[in-house]
């Protein structure tokens, strides 16, 4: 996950290979509930891992039930079976919807049968969300339900300690035009009650249907069959008890399908590839949001699939625009507005009113955010009309503001296939933490860019002037992978040793062991993640920061047929979204087209300090004199070779940091960064 302020995507050109989707946002936390309210334990395979669950695993805990990961992935949740054996609690649920509002109706039938009082709060906008209409239909039962703050929304106070009756002998009157959550939080929770039957009614139309549907198929997988009377009146029958199915898989999510669909109906396919393939949910789904293959196909995409695989292609090129009703796929909607982009007249996506009161106002925000790009916007209280940018040349470059809406930010991300090969920013890319962790991760595994379009920040400089740790920094801080040069030769000295081959100046010089040492460093599985480094999947990070493994690497980087066998790998790391590379010769010979190339100056005498106390505090006994000596030798046969001297790009800026803290810096390379970025007004 990019847990990063904002995550600069560059112009992409095509796509192809597959995907795996998380599991069911929907599905998780519906899963989660019944079994904690079951009757036995239940294994559950395949949750969804994200900030939603981690809220609901947290509440159940609290609440007394005992959840065990199990040794081949499952995770077992030991049900309740309708007791209560913590009777007071306060319970943050952030800004999870699906926790909120089952665990309110959950807690207040509860609270009311066994006596306790718990309170349920959430971020801010969980308390701008509106809850009334479940508030009333509880009140309806007789459950003792304030609102703590305002009237009609979070937080709650469930309860007041003390037992009270139930009225169910009359229907329970709950709104269906404002969000289903509030119908589908009662049938979670009114099988815990049901000594008789339960009548539900729905006043007005009932929106996003299709969630309903999950509702009651999970429902009858954990025993309880509600009958259903159109969609206006739910019965629960008399003697509901929720049992465990035993072993229970969640689909992977169709909303979050919705954006690889788009991708695969929008995305040129790439060399060799033929489409996208997503794996974990297929047309057999029960979730609503497959339905958006259906309104993917009108815009174009070609579409096939089977139980649990969907294959796509792009087709009709501009997509076709469309009108159309979205009530059944109200979450996978908001992706045929970034669609609509790509189409070749107006896209009309009515009946939305639900979007906003969601996450944040999902209609205002794709409004704002597609103007930004240059297409022409018109909304109303439950509608969208969107006109995608009239040439290439009207398209903008965009910083995304996403609202912490974790939909706004992996629907506008496909804005990055624009005709006008204009990066895209993301604004606060680790939104997307709420029901797809790894979105941007399993992106970037599917796209493709022209490797010119990629940014690369070259970080170049002598031994010890501290470039390893500022492009680690920066790296880290733009999402960016990581290459460190240096590390590359001293994996090759490292290698060498442990296949036996001479690294001694003399021997290099003989025409054998140079190539032998070219052969090796050409099959080098190597591996960065940060600080850390694996060598053939063994982390080796400990064993290439010695004195001993810095004198090889400077010795084997001047083989010509070493520096040979690493170009081809070292250009391998510039893949989405771009590369920090640290070195020697990264803006001279590796990417002179880079287009920032910094360049770290500090005295031999200052480096040799920082490399004195580096070594000191970790207890390794060292001599700065010697020290000094070995450092003004490096310098000296670094910038006299033949082969690629040390020496700045024409175009590389100085950066002295003799006077400077390693943030100090950090900020110095990003500031020039975004100096040379198409955002540098934001």
């Amino acid at each position: 996950m990019y847990s990063i302020d904002h995550l600069d995507i560059p112009p992409l050109k095509s796509a192809g290979g597959s995907v795996r989707l998380p599991g069911s946002k929907s599905i998780s936390n519906r899963v989660l509930l019944l079994a904690a309210l079951s009757v036995g334990h239940t294994d559950i395979t395949d949750l969804l891992d994200s900030d939603d669950t981690r809220v609901m695993l947290a509440a159940l805990a609290q609440l007394g039930c005992r959840i065990e990961p199990q040794d081949d992935g499952a995770l077992r949740v030991h049900g309740l079976g309708g007791t209560l054996p913590v009777k007071t609690a306060q319970l943050f649920l952030g800004n999870a919807g699906t926790a909120m509002r089952p665990l309110t109706a959950a807690l207040a039938l509860l609270a009311s049968q066994h006596g306790g009082a718990f309170e349920l709060s959430g971020i801010a906008r969980m308390h701008e969300r509106p809850i009334g209409d479940l508030v009333d239909a509880l009140r309806q039962l007789g459950c003792p339900v304030d609102c703590l703050g305002q009237e009609g929304y979070p937080p709650l106070c469930l309860g007041n300690g003390q037992p009270q009756a139930l009225n169910l002998g009359s229907p329970i009157r709950v709104r269906g035009d404002v969000s289903s959550q509030f119908l589908t939080a009662l049938l979670l929770a009114l099988p815990l009650v049901a000594r008789q039957d339960i009548h539900i009614d729905v006043v007005g139309e009932l929106i996003s249907r299709p969630y309903i549907e999950i509702t009651l198929n999970l429902l009858e997988r954990f025993g309880v069959q509600v009958q259903r009377h159109g969609w206006s009146r739910f019965t629960i029958p008399a003697g509901s008890r929720y049992t465990s199915p035993g072993r229970i898989p969640v689909e992977g999510d169709a909303s979050s399908a919705s954006y690889f669909i788009a991708l695969g109906a929008l995305a040129p396919a790439s060399p060799g590839r033929d489409g996208i393939t997503i794996e974990g949910v297929g047309l057999a789904s029960i979730q609503g949001d497959i339905r958006f293959v259906e309104a993917a196909r009108l815009m174009g995409a070609q579409i096939t699939g089977e139980a649990n695989r969907l294959h796509i292609r792009r087709g009709r090129w501009p997509l076709q625009a469309i009108e159309l009703d979205c009530n059944h796929i109200p979450d996978a909607a908001m992706t045929l507005a970034v669609m609509a982009l790509y189409a070749d007249g107006t896209t009309t996506l009515r009946n939305i009113a639900s979007w906003r009161v969601k996450e944040t106002d999902r209609i205002v925000a794709m409004a704002t955010e597609c103007r930004k790009l240059g297409a022409t916007v018109e909304e109303g209280a439950d509608f969208i009309r969107i006109t995608p940018p009239a040439t290439p040349a009207h398209w903008r470059a965009a910083s995304i503001h996403t609202y912490d809406d974790h939909r706004v930010a992996m629907c506008f991300s496909l804005a990055a296939f624009n005709p006008a090969s204009l990066p895209v920013r993301i604004e606060d890319p680790k939104c997307v933490a709420k029901t797809f962790p790894d979105y941007f991760e399993a992106l970037f595994d599917v796209c493709q860019a022209d490797a010119a379009r990629i940014p690369v920040i070259c970080i170049d400089g002598p031994t010890a002037s501290g470039k390893g740790t500022l492009a680690a920094e920066v790296a880290q801080r733009l999402g960016y992978h990581l290459l460190d040069s240096g590390a590359l030769y001293r994996l090759v000295g490292l290698a060498a040793g442990k296949a036996g081959l001479s690294t001694a100046e003399d021997d290099l010089r003989q025409p054998d062991q140079a190539q032998r040492l070219g052969t090796l460093a050409a099959g080098l599985q190597v591996r960065f993640d940060g600080p850390r480094i694996w060598l053939d999947s063994v982390e080796v990070s400990d064993a290439l920061r010695s004195e001993v493994a810095g004198m090889a690497a400077s010795r084997v980087s001047a083989v010509p047929e070493v520096r040979a066998a690493l170009l081809t790998l070292q250009h391998g790391f510039r893949r989405l979204p771009g590369l920090v590379a640290d070195g020697r010769d990264m803006g001279t010979v590796i990417f002179p087209d880079a287009p920032l190339k910094v360049y770290l100056t500090a005295s031999a005498e200052q480096r040799a300090q920082r490399r004195y106390k580096q070594l000191i505090s970790k207890g390794i006994a060292a001599n700065i004199d010697s020290l000094l000596a070995d450092l003004e030798k490096r310098d000296h046969r670094d910038s006299s070779r033949a082969h690629a001297p040390l020496k700045p790009a024409e175009d590389a800026l100085q950066l002295d940091n003799s006077g400077l803290d390693v943030e100090q810096s950090v900020q110095q390379v990003l500031n020039w960064w975004q100096g040379k970025t198409v955002f540098s007004g934001n």
